[in-house]
C-alpha cells in the first residue's frame, strides 16, 4: 500500500497530483473471519477526492457502526445522491 500511495502522491494530475484527485478504500468487511464478524474493522481512506477529504483524521466509529456508513459517505463525498446503502444508519464525519 504505501509503494502505491507513493506512485499516486508522485504523479501529476491536473493542478495537483492523483492522490489529491483519488479517494482510497482500503481493509476488510470482516473483523474476525472465524465468526464473520464485522466488528471492529479497521479500514482506512486515502486521498483526498478533489479536496472532499480532509487528511490526516483518525476517527473511531461507535461500535455496531456499519461498514456501509463508510460507503455511504464516500457515494456522497462523490456526488451520488442516495439516502442508503446496505445496511447504512448514516455518514460517517469525515
Amino acid at each position: 500500500m504505501p509503494y502505491f500511495l507513493d506512485k499516486l502522491k508522485n504523479t501529476p494530475d491536473g493542478d495537483g497530483n492523483l492522490l489529491d484527485h483519488s479517494m482510497i478504500l482500503y481493509g476488510s468487511p470482516m473483523g474476525d473471519s472465524n465468526v464473520h464478524n464485522h466488528k471492529r474493522v479497521p479500514v482506512f481512506l486515502a486521498g483526498h477526492a478533489s479536496g472532499q477529504l480532509k487528511g490526516n483524521l483518525h476517527v473511531r466509529c461507535a461500535d455496531s457502526t456499519p461498514m456501509a456508513n463508510i460507503l455511504l459517505t464516500m457515494l456522497h463525498k462523490l456526488g451520488v445522491n442516495v439516502e442508503t446503502f446496505g445496511d447504512s444508519t448514516g455518514e460517517i464525519a469525515i
